[in-house]
C-alpha cells in the first residue's frame, strides 16, 4: 500500500519500554525510511508506554518509564506521550490508538478553523460508540499507524492476549508498520493469520539488515548484575537509571504470580 500524494503519517508505540532501549528507536528511524520510500510523509512519532496496569512481571513504575522515554526522545521527531501510562487500569491498545487518532482529528479540525464545540460534540460520540470507529481513516487526514516489532505481531496469534476485533480493527482501519527480528517470520503468520492476510495491504514489513538484538529484558539482567549497558540506552537514559537506582533484583520481582491484565480481563483469571 503505497502513499498517496505524499500522505502524512503520524507513528504510534505502544509498549512497556522498561526500560526505553537504542532499539526503540531505531524502529522509528526503519519505519519512517521505509514509508517515506513508499511516498508517505511521516511527521511524528509517539512513543506511549503502558501503564502499571498491565502487571507485567518486573515492570517498574510508569512515571520512570515514561520519564525515559522523555528523555531518549528529546530533540528528536519522537515525543513520549503520558496519557496512556497515567489511565489507572490496562487499556487494550486498539482503544490507544483511537485516542491518539482523535487527537491528531482534534488537532487538523483545529488548523482549519472549525467550529470546535461542534467537534467536541462529535468527538464524544465516537469515544462512546467504538462500533463506528470501524470505519477507515480519512484518507485526505493524517493518517495514524501502529508501529511494531515481529514479536508483537506475532503475539496477535497468542490466545486470549488480544481480542480479534481490536487486531481487525487496528490492522483493517489504521494499518501496521512491523519491523523484522531474528527469529521472527512476520510474512509467514501473515500468510497462516486469515484476518492478517485479509488485510495484508495496510501491514508494512520492515526488514532491518543491520541486525539488533538489544532486549529491555537482557538489559536489566546486566543492569542487575552490574554489567555496562553503554551503547545500548541512550546515556540520559543511563543516567537516568543510575540516579533513581532502578532495575534491581527486587523490582524484578514486582507482579512476580501476578496474571497479565488481559489474561485476566478475557479469561477472568485471577493471581495466583
Amino acid at each position: 500500500m503505497d502513499g498517496t500524494a505524499g500522505t502524512r503519517v503520524v507513528l504510534l508505540a505502544c509498549g512497556s519500554f522498561n526500560p526505553i532501549t537504542n532499539m526503540h528507536l531505531r524502529m522509528f528511524e526503519l519505519a519512517r525510511d521505509h514509508l517515506e520510500d513508499s511516498g508517505y510523509q511521516v511527521v511524528k512519532g509517539i512513543i506511549s508506554p503502558v501503564g502499571d496496569g498491565y502487571k507485567k512481571k518486573g515492570l517498574i513504575e510508569a512515571r520512570h518509564r515514561l520519564e525515559m522515554a522523555r528523555l531518549a526522545s528529546e530533540n528528536s521527531w519522537i515525543t513520549a506521550d503520558s496519557w496512556e501510562c497515567l489511565q489507572a487500569e490496562w487499556l487494550e491498545t486498539t482503544k490507544v490508538v483511537r485516542h491518539h487518532y482523535n487527537e491528531l482529528l482534534a488537532q487538523e479540525q483545529n488548523n482549519d478553523d472549525v467550529d470546535t464545540v461542534k467537534y467536541g460534540k462529535k468527538r464524544r460520540i465516537e469515544d462512546n460508540h467504538y462500533v463506528a470507529s470501524s470505519a477507515p481513516q480519512n484518507r485526505d487526514s493524517t493518517r495514524l499507524m501502529l508501529l511494531c516489532g515481529a514479536d508483537v505481531l506475532e503475539s496477535f496469534g497468542v490466545p486470549n492476549l488480544w481480542k480479534q476485533e481490536d487486531i481487525e480493527e487496528i490492522v483493517g482501519r489504521f494499518g501496521l508498520v512491523c519491523i523484522t527480528r531474528s527469529g521472527n517470520e512476520p510474512l509467514k503468520f501473515i500468510h497462516q493469520s486469515d484476518t492478517l492476510w485479509k488485510h495484508r495491504k495496510n501491514i508494512h514489513i520492515v526488514q532491518e539488515w543491520v541486525t539488533n538484538e538489544i532486549s529491555a529484558t537482557h538489559v536489566r539482567r546486566a543492569i542487575r548484575r552490574g554489567c555496562s549497558v553503554r551503547y545500548l540506552l541512550p546515556d540520559s537514559v543511563l543516567n537516568y537509571i543510575r540516579e533513581h537506582k532502578l532495575y534491581t533484583e527486587e523490582s524484578e520481582q514486582k507482579n512476580i504470580g501476578v496474571v497479565l491484565a488481559p489474561l485476566q480481563r478475557y479469561t477472568g483469571a485471577s493471581s495466583s
